[in-house]
């Protein structure tokens, strides 16, 4: 993640993030529908004022306004928080962002989102995500920890452990299910495909099924073979040639 610019204007990042909606929200028709609709955008163009008042020290006006447009958006975005360029708050409702968390460029947010916190010191104790970073409906990302950048949170996962560049986690606690190594590559820099990801739950229990599949077909050819004829009313016994096979399949299934 790059450093976040602050020498960045006002009017600058508010048209920013009104444009950014158009590139991740197909429903999105024009600027004025999104100015008036879209309670995601007034929440984060309420905060910039918010952040600039903070930073000069204006800190009771500041948690003032942001408590008037939490009120009205649903959204709570603690004056505090250091927000990067272009980021997308979809649908808005639910969404928490805490005063020392950290967000890079181009990141989006999906509705129920909670960028937490885990202690009561005065210290970081919220999260930081890197650039282009996804985080799907309901997720709790908790404590101050790192998602690096082009990770996907998926929908209603609890994250509270640092996630390297170019990752999936989902589940509670979150976990990692998938590691690209490279960033994503898209026409639009963006990867907004978070259902788009593996099922380890099911794919443990298929290679439980495959694993019963072959158990069961050795069996089934052993207790075939003992039919056929039983070893112990031969006196050839184990001497006997053609009921090796039958030998070793009964030290396999034991």
């Amino acid at each position: 993640m790059q450093p976040i610019e602050n020498s960045q204007s006002l009017w600058s990042q508010l048209q920013e993030d009104v444009q950014c909606v158009f590139a991740r929200d197909p429903a999105a028709r024009n600027t004025f529908e999104i100015l008036l609709t879209y309670p995601g955008v007034h929440a984060l163009l309420v905060n910039r004022i918010c952040h600039r008042l903070w930073l000069t020290g204006m800190r009771s006006i500041a948690r003032i306004l942001a408590f008037i447009c939490r009120t009205l958006t649903n959204v709570d975005i603690h004056p505090g928080a250091t927000i990067g360029r272009r980021l997308f708050i979809d649908h808005g409702a639910g969404v928490v962002i805490g005063e020392t968390a950290v967000i890079g460029d181009d990141v989006t947010l999906y509705h129920g989102v909670t960028l937490g916190g885990t202690t009561w010191n005065r210290e970081k104790r919220h999260p930081t995500l890197g650039d282009k970073v996804l985080v799907g409906a309901g997720a709790k990302v908790l404590g101050a920890i790192t998602l690096g950048d082009n990770v996907r949170v998926g929908a209603n996962s609890v994250v509270v452990k640092d996630v390297p560049p170019c990752c999936t986690v989902v589940g509670i606690p979150g976990r990692v299910i998938q590691s690209k190594g490279i960033k994503i590559q898209l026409n639009d820099g963006i990867d907004l495909d978070h259902h788009l990801v593996p099922d380890p739950v099911g794919k443990a229990i298929q290679c439980l099924i495959e694993r019963i599949d072959q158990l069961e077909t050795a069996q089934n050819k052993f207790a075939t073979i003992a039919q056929q004829e039983s070893c112990s009313e031969c006196e050839a016994d184990n001497v006997c040639q053609s009921h090796e096979e039958a030998s070793v399949l009964k030290k396999a299934v034991g």
